[in-house]
């Protein structure tokens, strides 16, 4: 079996297609509540006939960019380099990580075409396509799929290749034509080894597991599995992130300003940036639970003193630390990083931050609580990861070595007794 070395792993090359699903926010609570209510049935069916379901754990802080790149580099941030969505560099200047130019590792899919294997990434959002495709990988986004098509497999207009009309980034369903375009250019290219599609979480920011549009954009995501099924893929599927509601009962949003705050407490403040920024403003408002502080070294300690008096601040971490814990390059974090609880969000100063246009009441994410992931395969795991796997102390950015290194090709009866005993 041929095989690629990336980043310090082994893959081996896939023989079938497979597809590596990241269901933006997709907090395993969702999926739960949908299989245990039978509104899933082709999910239910593949777990069922041998597929594993299991959690794990996202990188820190609990965000799009620094995920994506994880699973798809199958490495931490400290060594991809895109530790957020948005940070200050070392010059000062604030940057939205979105550009090729800070990525420091290579993805699975980029060696891959560097040996001759089709892959394709296929995202919902413009700000992953760049980071997604570098290294030579066809890719595309929804928000840009009209205005691209898909030059390197000779599609010059996805909508009409798919027969429907493009969705916008904000609707309901601009995941589920990220899913579609994977299968329409599979169908039109049949030696597609490796796809990844990358979703957007508009649904998961504006509502709860259990509501209607939960439910109506669950079951499309199960109708478009199914096909992926039919068509003989192999599946993994995971989150880049939870979600939780960040508001009181009232719907009034739980924020911690914390430059108002620091400042107001003396506390001389440079900067605080807020990793979750990025250009989908309508989502979380640039409000999410982990930040960094910039701020003199003279002012550390009084900073951690009046950030520890705080309802719902969970971690505080210097640099060097924050570093160690976080797998983070030091190069691009701030002074101190610091943490929320499930329900509290944190913010810079209060008239920074526009809410008018949110979804609903603010539902986000960044800190630990939103760092449990699905882990799911569509056959069961075997060999040294599976004990780790069913221990739930896999990383998201371990699926793909699952998927192409560490599943059983057995048949179903032999499949469903592999998983009885794994489990």
């Amino acid at each position: 079996m041929k095989t690629i070395d990336v980043n310090g792993r082994t893959y081996r090359i896939p023989q079938e297609p497979t597809v590596v699903f990241t269901i933006d926010g997709g907090d395993p609570d969702y999926l739960d509540d949908a299989l245990d209510r039978g509104i899933m049935p082709r999910l239910a069916a593949m777990l069922a006939d041998g597929g594993q379901y299991c959690r794990g754990a996202s990188e820190m802080p609990s965000l799009t960019n620094p995920n994506n790149l994880s699973i798809v580099t199958g490495a931490p941030p400290a060594l991809h380099g895109i530790p957020g969505n948005y940070c200050r560099l070392e010059d000062g200047a604030l940057e939205l990580l979105n550009d090729p130019k800070f990525l420091r590792a290579p993805s699975i899919h980029a060696v891959l075409e560097q040996h001759g294997v089709p892959t394709l990434m296929v995202t919902a959002k413009e700000k992953l396509r760049r980071l997604l495709g570098h290294g030579g990988v066809p890719s595309v986004s929804v928000e840009t799929a009209g205005e691209t098509g898909l030059p390197e497999y000779g599609i010059p207009d996805l909508p009409q290749l798919l027969g429907t009309e493009l969705p916008e980034i904000y609707d309901w369903n601009a995941s589920h034509y990220a899913m579609r375009i994977g299968l329409a250019v599979y169908r039109a290219r049949r030696d597609l080894r490796l796809l990844y599609v990358s979703l957007t979480d508009r649904v998961q920011h504006a509502v709860a597991p259990g509501d209607e549009l939960s439910d109506r954009f669950l079951v499309e995501f199960d109708t478009i599995l199914g096909e992926y099924l039919d068509e003989g893929f192999t599946v993994g599927i995971t989150a880049d992130h939870g979600m939780n509601a960040k508001h009181t009962g009232d719907g009034t949003p739980a924020v911690h300003y914390l430059a108002d705050i620091l400042e107001q407490a003396g506390v001389e403040v440079h900067d605080v940036v807020l990793p979750i920024t990025d250009p989908y403003v309508r989502h979380h408002g640039a409000l999410g639970s982990f930040a960094w502080i910039y701020l003199p070294d003279t002012e550390h300690a009084r900073a951690r003193e009046v950030l520890a008096g705080l309802s719902g601040i969970e971690e505080i971490w210097n640099r060097a630390d924050a570093a160690t814990v976080y797998e983070h390059p030091q190069d691009r974090i701030g002074d101190l990083a610091v943490t929320a609880s499930a329900h509290v969000a944190l913010g810079s100063r209060k008239r920074d931050h526009d809410l008018s246009a949110l979804h609903g009441a603010l539902r986000s994410h960044g800190g630990r609580h939103e760092q449990i992931v699905p882990l799911i395969t569509s056959r069961p795991v075997f060999g040294p990861l599976a004990a780790r796997y069913h221990a739930g102390v896999l990383r998201s950015r371990d699926l793909h070595d699952l998927v192409l290194n560490h599943l059983t090709d057995l048949d179903h009866e032999t499949a469903l007794a592999a998983a009885a005993a794994a489990s």
